[in-house]
């Protein structure tokens, strides 16, 4: 006679029990950071793992839009420590006139974080990033369409701070050096992102950038981002944006786009 009830509480007991396990799941899952935001984040890939971005992204100004296709490697060489390099084609489209594409800007980097949140309170981390000559589209003027024409190296410092409840912020900024001038231009930015389910992430972004040598004047842009965790080693990613400084001059919209795969 009382066998249908002890199911049926055996049953909800179950359904509490994948319910409760679920719940801890996200509130424990590290948060992921970094791309697609244009701010980058202190955590490297996990050691001897890599991560692949197949990216498209782009800006569009007065003059015209421009942007990048290409592909980000990332490899956890050592605990704490990421190696990088991105291969990037670059296209630029000017306003009333055609298309140029070509090799952009070669990337090496190295990721080390040196402080982190179970000692410090926040991870900390160095990354910085060696940018080749393109050497694509140059103008009779001597400059590039496509990407630099000189190597330039980008020296940041990242943290983030998570928080229970599918919470966490990160950001930093550096500057960029150039091998014909001391200092090309700064940049700083801050994210905040939330678990909103299992598989997706969503957060916004606050970036600047000072006047840079080519005289594109300083830019300040608000951007939303998302990332949706299709299974364990495919993630896509989107991300766009719109300058609330100089808007014409530098960003209209702006836009990334990437699949991600983990393993």
């Amino acid at each position: 006679m009382h066998s249908p009830p002890n199911k049926l509480f055996r049953r909800m007991r179950l359904h509490l029990s994948w319910l409760g396990a679920t719940v801890l799941a996200v509130l424990a899952r590290p948060a992921v950071a970094g791309p697609p935001f244009i701010s980058d984040d202190p955590e490297p890939t996990p050691y001897h793992q890599f991560e692949i971005y197949t990216f498209n992204n782009g800006t569009n100004a007065r003059d015209g839009t421009s942007g990048e296709t290409g592909i980000d490697f990332n490899y956890g060489a050592a605990p704490d420590l990421q190696l990088t390099t991105t291969l990037p084609a670059g296209f630029d489209r000017r306003a009333g006139g055609g298309t140029n594409f070509g090799l952009s800007n070669i990337e090496l980097a190295a990721k080390y974080r040196f402080l982190h949140q179970d000692t410090f309170g926040l991870d900390v981390a160095i990354f910085p990033r060696v940018f080749l000559p393109s050497g694509s589209n140059t103008l009779s003027s001597g400059s590039s369409t496509i990407g630099d024409n000189h190597a330039s190296l980008l020296l940041p410092i990242w943290v983030e701070k998570d928080w229970k409840g599918g919470w966490s912020a990160f950001g930093g900024g550096g500057c960029v050096f150039s091998e014909i001038r001391m200092t090309d231009f700064c940049e700083a930015g801050a994210v905040v992102t939330y678990q909103v389910l299992p598989k997706l992430q969503i957060g916004g972004e606050l970036f600047h950038q000072t006047a840079d040598a080519h005289g594109t004047p300083a830019t300040t842009s608000l951007g939303v981002g998302w990332r949706y965790d299709v299974n364990e080693t495919f993630h896509l990613l989107g991300y766009v944006g719109r300058g609330i400084e100089n808007t014409d001059e530098t960003d209209r919209y702006s836009w990334y786009a990437s699949i991600l795969f983990t393993f």
